[in-house]
């Protein structure tokens, strides 16, 4: 996860919150034995600079193949998204693309632009086609009920939740030439979740003037920070996206000049980018499936970032480990295995371990330690374990969180 910004994140704040976006959802049955909307549609009223990163699985679900399709076409001209939960098109075939290119064919018709101007997002079951009945009806009253404000944000934010216990979304302002800027956005995702690019869905808007090539940037090195850093049971989705759209309407005039990337203004947005980005990152760890408990996992002293990263990450995906944390157990020991067999470059007799503020290990040998001050470690809502390897200088963090019985009924379930 990234460190702390100087900027303040507002959850009030959504998708439409930055100038020019509107949000519409509605409810038509793609998910199952549930009330609660499941399509939903984001647009922009002028034609928007554009940036996404997708999910690296080999197993790619169409909407993904369909908006990396539209994005290399229309990055400086994208006019909205299209999204489903319930569903996620993925393994569906060639009907699987002709469905997610109709799923943007009715949402441009309605916005008034070309199908290549939307994208598509879909998340749920893998390997069923898609109820395209419902799902064009879900679009077009999408459209219809496009609008600004909490009440839009909120709809559009439940509507791609699936197993999500609530919405997840932020938002930032800013001052850029004396004009306020907001960054905003909306998540969802609370399992099959791990640091590949993106993970999960999360869409993203600012009105700021910013050229496509720049937001690109902006949004990997935040996705890299973030999202990145995040993961829940070590699994990349079919279907990860994280997309940023950009309006520019913050700004009239000469004062609309696209931001440069290294300006003092390009670094100002691209920390607020990063605000939004790590509080949505946050808010999926602390609604995994099943989970009870928030873990962030620091790793210290290694060789390079990449080492730093893949121990931290061998802790956070160790089964042993979330589940000791699930029974407020202090087992340390699982922790020092866990980063033994990452293949990380490190002497185990110079490690230095603890858990919240108790240290249990050091020069790679247990210590003299209060038993009952690590169970109240291991035992609080947010857990922190941090590991000084002692074999460089580079450093990264993970988050994840604890692994119950929940979870495993959550997904033994999922399917039916």
């Amino acid at each position: 996860m990234s460190k702390a910004t100087r900027l303040k994140v507002d959850l009030s704040l959504g998708v439409t919150a930055p100038r020019g976006f509107r949000a519409g959802a509605a409810a038509v049955g793609v998910k199952k034995l549930t009330e609660k909307p499941d399509v939903a549609v984001l647009a922009c009223v002028v034609p928007a600079q554009a940036a996404a990163v997708f999910t690296q699985n080999k197993v790619v679900a169409a909407p993904v193949i369909v908006s990396r399709m539209h994005l290399a076409k229309n990055r400086t001209a994208m006019r909205g998204v299209a999204a489903n939960s319930g569903n996620a098109n993925a393994c569906t075939g060639k009907q699987g693309l002709a469905d997610a290119r109709q799923m943007a064919a009715r949402a441009a018709a309605a916005i008034g632009c070309k199908t290549e101007q939307v994208m598509v997002a879909s998340t749920g079951v893998i390997g069923r086609l898609m109820p395209m009945d419902k799902v064009c009806v879900g679009v077009e009253r999408s459209c219809a009920a496009l609008g600004c404000g909490r009440e839009a944000d909120s709809a559009f934010a439940r509507a791609i939740m699936t197993t999500d216990t609530r919405p997840k979304q932020a938002g930032v302002r800013i001052k850029v030439r004396g004009r306020t800027v907001t960054v905003a956005g909306a998540t969802k995702g609370v399992g099959m979740i791990a640091p590949n690019m993106a993970t999960t869905l999360g869409f993203l808007t600012t009105d700021a003037p910013v050229a496509a090539a720049v937001l690109d940037k902006m949004l990997r090195r935040a996705a890299d920070a973030t999202f990145n850093c995040l993961t829940v049971d070590g699994h990349t989705s079919t279907n990860d996206t994280l997309l940023i759209l950009a309006s520019g309407l913050a700004m009239e005039g000469a004062a609309a000049r696209p931001i440069a990337e290294k300006s003092a203004e390009g670094k100002t947005l691209a920390e607020a980018v990063l605000a939004v980005c790590d509080s949505l990152a946050r808010q999926i760890a602390a609604d995994a499936e099943g989970g009870t408990k928030v873990i962030e996992i620091r790793v210290t002293g290694a060789k390079s970032d990449d080492e730093a990263r893949r121990a931290a990450a061998a802790i956070a995906n160790s089964p042993l480990v979330k589940t000791a944390i699930a029974g407020g157990d202090p087992n340390w020991g699982r922790v020092l295995a866990a980063a033994g067999r990452s293949g990380v470059r490190f002497r185990p007799e110079l490690v230095e371990l603890r858990l919240g503020k108790v240290r249990v290990v050091r020069d790679g040998a247990v210590c003299r330690y209060e038993e009952a001050s690590a169970r109240r470690a291991v035992t609080a809502a947010e857990v922190e374990i941090e590991l000084d390897l002692h074999a460089g200088e580079h450093e990264a963090v993970i988050w994840t969180c604890d692994l119950t019985a929940e979870y495993v009924k959550i997904n033994s379930e999922y399917h039916t």
